[in-house]
């Protein structure tokens, strides 16, 4: 059989124009991976690179001992740090999620003034915020003077230094993060499947749980992950606000990294708290149970 006859199927694909598509088609293949080259140039140069170099350093002179040791000497710095940032979490959520869902499908036209107001904060440093945090809840401030006359408080009492503080902080500096993803998943929800479940009889309450939560699944998600992460490595709200009860994960890396002899072990540390984050993050993950997550 002659290259002439040669079924249709082994021929080169040819244009109408009758020219070859082979160059349009390396092309097409070629594009993808350049238009993905800076993002990865990026993350190699500054996160793959980095994070090398921490574990390798987290592994000098004591070697894996220096994991066991940094969990047996901070092993309360650790539990507290996920504690406060669970607490920040949980209630970043609580206020959060009817926040944005009254902006979502009551705001009306007002929905783009709301949104701005939910992240004006941002127009304000993150340390700037924090320290107005500090002149509220002084002790000859206005929050504790409220309290004091309402009696939650005694007169010799006071709320800077405690984890009331820190936590507090910690949710309103990040509570913008849990708002906007979630606005986003209830902005895309579709409204008529709200209908057809009041026409089969279904309660508001029944409805609310089976469609709308479940379909603000992913937004509640991605708000518990920018949320949950930058609380467990905060060091600035539990070192303007707190006091040495409150001491965190990130409180201790940053005053001590500079101290040579101590970053191995605070590598080590550095590595355990991703290590941490990301198994909570899958589990997570899981116990939602939504396709879109997992």
């Amino acid at each position: 059989m002659t290259a002439a006859a040669a079924p249709s199927r082994f021929r080169r694909p040819r244009r109408e124009d009758g020219g070859d598509d082979s160059g349009v088609s390396a092309r097409r293949w070629f594009t993808p991976w350049l238009l993905i080259a800076p993002g990865g140039l990026w993350l190699l140069i500054f996160f793959v690179f980095p994070l090398f170099s921490l574990g390798r350093l987290s592994l000098q002179d004591g070697g894996l001992s220096n994991y066991s040791t940094v969990i047996s000497d901070n092993s309360t710095v650790i539990i507290r740090t996920f504690v406060y940032a669970t607490i920040s979490t949980l209630a970043a959520i609580i206020i959060g999620y009817p926040l944005a869902y009254v902006i979502a499908t009551k705001g009306g036209k007002y929905k783009n003034l709301f949104l701005a107001l939910v992240i004006l904060p941002f127009f304000v440093t993150y340390l700037v915020r924090t320290l107005s945090w500090k002149i509220l809840l002084f002790d000859n401030g206005p929050v504790v003077g409220i309290l004091q006359s309402v009696g939650i408080l005694n007169d010799n009492q006071g709320i800077l230094g405690s984890p009331f503080a820190v936590v507090a902080a910690l949710t309103y500096n990040f509570l913008p993060f849990m708002v906007l993803p979630i606005y986003v998943s209830l902005e895309k929800l579709d409204h008529r499947l709200l209908d057809a479940a009041a026409d089969l009889y279904s309660s508001p309450s029944r409805a609310f749980r089976k469609i709308t939560l479940r379909l603000s699944l992913p937004g509640l998600f991605a708000g518990t992950l920018l949320t949950f992460i930058p609380a467990a490595g905060d060091f600035v709200n539990s070192e303007l606000l707190g006091s040495d009860r409150t001491v965190m994960i990130g409180q201790i890396i940053e005053k001590n990294f500079g101290k040579e002899f101590f970053r191995p072990e605070l590598s080590a540390l550095s590595f355990m708290l991703m290590a941490m984050i990301l198994v909570g993050v899958i589990v997570y993950a899981r116990l939602l149970g939504t396709e879109e997550i997992a």
